[in-house]
């Protein structure tokens, strides 16, 4: 009956998603037999599409994941003389765009049903740049622990910086530069972030705040 349901379904589909459809086939299918033995770990149902650059043994998948085309998924291991464990973990039913960008040194994780939307960078770590004969490239890099909660959104071009903790369902607007710790249920924007809107369960409603996330 499923596999009928399925069909019916298809078949109301435009061209364009038939084909869509039928290449998310494919991928699942190369996950089955390639991605499952090469990760840290993959969930069912779980789809990577055209990725730029991934270390897999760096990186957990949950169930129902999609990853769109181009993204840059990378723990770093080793930087000149330095050295580390990193892991990114993601959790089920999250949605990566094109072209994203996340980068850990340590333990990065991103909860479920969070959707990340394209051109977003995440990541855990910076150059330092205090020596001004090395190239900054070169110099060491600064670790600060970076999460994302469940259920968030992240708009288009969101950078988000290392040492940066989002709680669950926040909301991200677009070409915002995040760093710092955010409580669940705001809305950040901006550069930098700051908060704007919080839900107030006094009211029940999505409130505006201060940048400090107090209400007005």
């Amino acid at each position: 009956m499923a596999l009928l349901n399925k069909i019916k379904l298809l078949s109301r589909l435009p061209f364009s998603r038939k084909l869509q459809y039928i290449s998310n086939l494919y991928f699942k299918l190369k996950a089955r037999i390639i991605y499952r033995f090469t990760f840290e770990g993959f969930g069912v149902g779980s789809v990577i599409r055209s990725p730029l650059f991934l270390t897999h043994e760096r990186i957990r998948i949950g169930n129902g994941v999609i990853i769109w085309d181009h993204a840059r998924i990378e723990g770093i291991s080793v930087h000149n003389q330095q050295f580390f464990s990193p892991l990114i973990d993601i959790a089920d039913g999250v949605s990566i765009q094109q072209r994203s960008h996340i980068t850990a040194a340590t333990h990065l994780t991103i909860g479920k049903d969070t959707m990340i939307s394209f051109d977003v960078t995440i990541q855990d770590s910076d150059h330092e740049y205090q020596d001004t004969v090395m190239p900054v490239s070169e110099q060491p890099l600064v670790i600060a622990k970076t999460s994302i909660g469940h259920s968030c959104f992240i708009g288009s071009g969101v950078k988000i910086q290392a040492g940066t903790t989002l709680g669950n369902h926040c909301v991200v607007g677009a070409n915002a530069v995040v760093c710092g710790d955010f409580p669940d249920y705001c809305v950040i924007v901006g550069v930098p972030a700051r908060i704007v809107k919080r839900y107030n369960e006094a009211t029940q409603q999505w409130d505006k705040t201060d940048k400090n996330g107090v209400f007005l």
